[in-house]
């Protein structure tokens, strides 16, 4: 038990503190920042609690035991005023209404009451401090209590005396509303960023499904031709095949069995994909293009007025489904961001081979006019497609800016086969 007791007041010191209780700056990037308001507050005690001792001593005629009491009660609060400007109001205001009335009974003829002047920079400055963390409800009611103290005070002035309430509420007035709209300001400045960096992270992490969830679709046709080819056999081997006895051939039929199964899940599956309304159905259920077509889609992109070159191998291994379907995508992605981003840059695409990779290399040179940084806004694509594409063979991707202000884009996508291919630039 007292392990627990212990370890729970340890997590409620290294807690962080609350915001009603946090320093003012305390969020600042720099440190003497975070440090300034205690530099000010402890300059302005330094000013003001000898100048308020000198004052009710002298020409208030207060002895030197209350003149240095309520010199310390109306001016040392302000450092509290740093982190909690609530309580040290009230130590202010209390000071304050009890200084008037020591004044009252002394010899106040001639001068300001019932706020003297130190009084009233030091209520100040306690109001700026609440103004820049309390709510305007808050705000509102501190401000009602200041005039109330100041009326009831104010009712049986002393003689001679020259009355500083009016002003004393209208400069508090006028610091906290000047202050809460600083603070309300930058609320709003907090808030707007917070929310921009979440819809940010949001919309990121939607672009992000949406392109497997286009992964997958497209990856459907490829697996449920295979299933169907394992359908087929274990369908007909029992036929094909002569002398099987019944146990084997019970398990070619729930071979056969599960994968009907396997693809009737599957369709179901996809109908799920496939139901956002986006009315491409058709364009997805085509047949999934792959390396052999790169050719075509290089000359759709000069047609357009994008000046490119393909340089293809001339001998490509038989590529694996996903690896054929992601390095054409990777291709049309890359030049899709070069019509969007660099129109008119000379662009370079390169479809090479070893004995374990694919290599994919799209580069394009610096735009003839000045555009918008890739990827920087908006709900394109093109980098998360390729990134989610080469992850799901078990490849890898390099992407980024070069030196002359152009674009590369380079995917090694691992083969099936080992055999090796020559380039045949066209």
């Amino acid at each position: 038990m007292k392990i627990a007791s212990l370890s729970h007041h340890a997590s409620a010191l290294l807690r962080p503190p609350p915001a009603s209780v946090r320093p003012l700056f305390s969020r600042a990037p720099k440190r003497w920042q975070r440090w300034s308001p205690y530099v000010v507050a402890g300059g302005s005690v330094a000013a003001l609690l000898p100048i308020t001792i000198t004052v009710l001593s002298t020409e208030y005629r207060v002895g030197g035991g209350w003149a240095g009491a309520l010199g310390v009660a109306q001016t040392v609060p302000l450092v509290l005023a740093v982190a909690r400007p609530l309580q040290a109001w009230l130590i202010v205001l209390c000071a304050d209404v009890l200084g008037a009335v020591v004044m009252a009974q002394a010899e106040p003829a001639g001068h300001a009451w019932p706020w003297t002047p130190t009084v009233i920079i030091g209520y100040l400055l306690v109001m700026a401090c609440l103004g820049l963390r309390e709510t305007t409800r808050t705000l509102v009611t501190v401000w009602l209590v200041t005039c109330a103290a100041g009326l009831a005070v104010a009712v049986f002035p002393p003689d001679g005396t020259s009355s500083t309430d009016v002003l004393l509420l209208v400069l508090a007035g006028v610091v906290l509303a000047f202050t809460g709209a600083v603070r309300r300001r930058e609320e709003a400045v907090r808030l707007l960023a917070e929310q921009e960096t979440i819809s940010e992270a949001e919309r990121a992490q939607r672009t992000l499904l949406e392109e497997r969830a286009r992964i997958a679709r497209e990856l459907h046709d490829v697996v449920a031709h295979h299933m169907s080819v394992i359908t087929v056999q274990a369908d007909s081997a029992p036929y094909r095949l002569t002398g099987l006895d019944d146990a084997v051939r019970g398990e070619f039929a729930s071979i056969a069995s599960s994968a009907r199964e396997s693809l009737s899940e599957m369709r179901r599956l996809l109908a799920v994909l496939r139901s956002d309304g986006s009315g491409e159905d058709g364009a997805e259920r085509a047949p999934q293009p792959g390396v052999d077509r790169i050719q075509q889609l290089v000359e759709a992109t000069v047609r357009a007025g994008l000046p490119a070159r393909l340089s293809l191998a001339a001998d490509l291994p038989a590529l694996a489904p996903a690896v054929d379907l992601s390095a054409y995508r990777i291709v049309q992605e890359a030049l899709a961001n070069v019509v969007r981003h660099a129109p008119g840059a000379t662009t370079r695409v390169s479809v090479t081979c070893d004995e374990r990779h694919l290599t994919v290399v799209v580069v394009n040179a610096r735009a003839a006019e000045r555009t918008s940084p890739l990827e920087a806004s908006g709900t394109g694509h093109g980098l998360v497609g390729m990134r989610e594409r080469v992850r799901l063979t078990g490849g890898s991707l390099d992407t980024g800016p070069l030196p002359d202000g152009g674009f590369r884009v380079a995917a090694r996508l691992p083969l099936d086969t080992p055999d090796s291919c020559t380039e045949d630039p066209s």
